[in-house]
C-alpha cells in the first residue's frame, strides 16, 4: 500500500530527477478539506514545465496510480496534476510568481520533504 506522505516524497523525487526549482510541500489537509498536500514546484521553460510532469505521471504510473485530473497541457505554464489526495502544480518562473499559491495558502504549514518519512513511519504505528 502507498501511503500519502510516501506517494508525496516520489513525486519531490521525480520533480528533482527534472531539475525543477524550488519544490515546496504545504500540508493542506490542515487547513482544508480539499487534499492533504499540495506539492509546488518550478521549471525555467516550457519545455521543462512538461519534462517534470511528464516525470511524475511516470513515476507514478510505475507504482500504478494515474491522476485523477489534469490541466495545463497545452499552455504549458502551469500544469496541474490531481492524485486526490495529492495535487501537483508546475509552474514556469513568471506563472509561479504571480500566482503565487504559497501566499494565498500561508495558513498551510510547509512540511519539508524528509519529514515525510517521519510522518509515514508515525501513521503506520499500530497502539497494542
Amino acid at each position: 500500500m502507498v501511503t500519502v506522505e510516501n506517494m508525496t516524497k516520489q513525486i519531490c523525487e521525480a520533480i528533482s530527477d527534472k531539475l525543477g526549482k524550488d519544490i515546496a510541500v504545504l500540508n493542506i489537509g490542515k487547513v482544508s478539506s480539499l487534499c492533504d498536500y499540495f506539492i509546488i514546484a518550478s521549471g525555467s521553460t516550457a519545455r521543462q514545465v512538461k519534462a517534470i510532469a511528464d516525470s511524475v505521471e511516470d513515476a507514478m504510473s510505475e507504482i500504478g496510480i494515474e491522476a485523477r485530473g489534469k490541466e495545463g497541457r497545452d499552455t504549458q505554464s502551469w500544469i496541474l496534476l490531481d492524485y486526490g489526495d495529492v495535487m501537483v502544480h508546475i509552474f514556469d518562473e513568471e506563472n509561479r510568481g504571480f500566482y503565487n499559491l504559497e501566499k494565498l495558502w500561508k495558513d498551510a504549514p510547509y512540511v519539508e520533504v524528509e519529514e515525510l518519512d517521519e510522518i509515514d513511519a508515525e501513521s503506520l504505528k499500530i497502539d497494542l
